[in-house]
């Protein structure tokens, strides 16, 4: 598959509910960056804070800082994240990839606030979000987080518009119905935003659930195995957007995935084993990706996914 090389963003920046658990109705300050990338270059438009030195540094759109999660006690407990320290800036495309087991899931559903850790701070564009009530969570993840699923999590009884619109539906938000016009013009369904989920393929699915994704111009993008129902061409055209996503809109993805070529859509690769940063890559290509992920299975790992 071809990859895209233009990488130039603009300073804008633009939520697929996980069913009820996602919207709720059911170095940077000393952190270190050892085996874990660099941030990139601020975003313009993006929030700053000053360092230790009195020179402006964009916030990240994402920040982990010593986050641990385990499931189980005793002798029977699992780490399943030991201490993930991590900032990524605003307007960056990250793939996180590991074994089975390497603790993927956990990191996305903590990073997110889907899950709480044990242990660490997670920031979410400079707000620390580890300690909110679990109302005040589920508005922070209605209006400022974006989730695009493998399985679409469309709404079958809404329109392709409304279903893109339900984030700020449901965050009781006015309805950007123009924005939504243009979100489906950008994924190619402009013509298709009164027809239901059922009279669309799967690829046009995942569309509408990219621009749900970005109806709110979230701080981040979680996506997770976005393309794992899709065939080969189709997942091709959705991973395009999410590149695209980010390199027109500014958008800031985070995105789980088994796959190498899905891998070389983003910026930078994290590989993750036994609950923990282990490699970094960058601008990566699908064999170095798939060179990478053979020397992590080859050895052993402790982790729960």
């Amino acid at each position: 598959m071809a990859r895209r090389h233009d990488r130039r963003r603009t300073d804008e920046r633009g939520t697929d509910p996980h069913a009820t658990d996602a919207y709720g109705d059911a170095s940077y300050d000393g952190v270190p960056n050892v085996g874990v990338p660099n941030v990139a270059a601020p975003n313009v438009g993006a929030p700053y804070r000053a360092d230790r030195y009195g020179a402006a540094q964009a916030v990240p759109a994402i920040e982990l800082r010593g986050v641990r999660r385990s499931y189980g006690r005793g002798e029977a407990a699992v780490q399943a994240l030991r201490g993930i320290d991590l900032a990524l800036a605003p307007g960056s495309f990250t793939a996180v990839m590991g074994p089975s087991g390497s603790g993927k899931s956990t990191f996305l559903q903590c990073a997110a606030g889907l899950d709480r850790p044990d242990a660490g701070e997670i920031r979410l564009g400079g707000e620390e979000i580890t300690a909110l009530s679990e109302t005040r969570l589920t508005k922070l993840r209605r209006s400022r987080i974006g989730f695009v699923f493998q399985s679409f999590n469309l709404l079958p009884s809404l329109s392709v518009e409304q279903n893109v619109l339900l984030p700020q539906r449901l965050a009781g938000e006015r309805q950007d119905r123009a924005r939504a016009r243009e979100l489906l013009e950008r994924v190619g369904l402009g013509q298709h935003a009164r027809r239901r989920p059922g009279q669309l393929s799967g690829g046009q699915q995942q569309r509408v659930a990219i621009a749900r994704a970005l109806i709110t111009r979230p701080d981040v993008v979680f996506a997770d195995e976005p393309t794992g129902a899709l065939d080969t061409r189709t997942a091709h055209e959705v991973l395009g957007l999410l590149r695209q996503a980010v390199d027109s809109l500014g958008a800031t993805v985070v995105m789980v995935t088994h796959d190498p070529v899905a891998a070389s859509f983003a910026d930078r690769v994290l590989f993750l084993a036994g609950g923990a940063i282990v490699d970094d890559l960058p601008h990566p290509g699908p064999q170095a990706v798939a060179d990478r992920m053979v020397a992590l299975t080859a050895r052993p790992v402790g982790a729960a996914a």
